[in-house]
């Protein structure tokens, strides 16, 4: 079955003559069509910290993965910590230094 051959009231978009995406017919027949192309705002320190978390927490895991290689376990759970450990300071840095170059000091 086609998704584009549906002939649902619900997909059938404007009434117009346009040919409609896929996509299109989404956005004309949500409440708030913001919600579909919202985007949050994210301080790039805060950003940071976040992907050195998560970047962190995988190389420990597959640190965790390798021990029946010691130094593999080793370099990767080393290198782990550390990127986790950066990751904590980027993302509470704004909230403990309020002066710290790219922290936004407006309201």
């Amino acid at each position: 079955m086609k998704i584009s051959t549906i002939s649902n009231q619900y997909f059938r978009g404007a009434s117009n003559n346009k040919k409609e995406t896929f996509l299109e017919k989404f956005h004309t027949k949500t409440k708030n069509s913001a919600d579909m192309t919202d985007t949050i705002v994210v301080p790039r320190t805060i950003f940071k910290g976040y992907l050195g978390i998560m970047v962190g927490t995988t190389l420990v895991t597959l640190g965790g993965l390798f021990n029946k290689h010691p130094k593999t376990n080793k370099t990767l759970m080393g290198a782990g910590l550390l990127a986790s450990l950066y990751g904590t300071w980027a993302f509470v840095r704004p909230f403990i230094i309020k002066d710290a170059p790219g922290v936004e000091t407006k309201k």
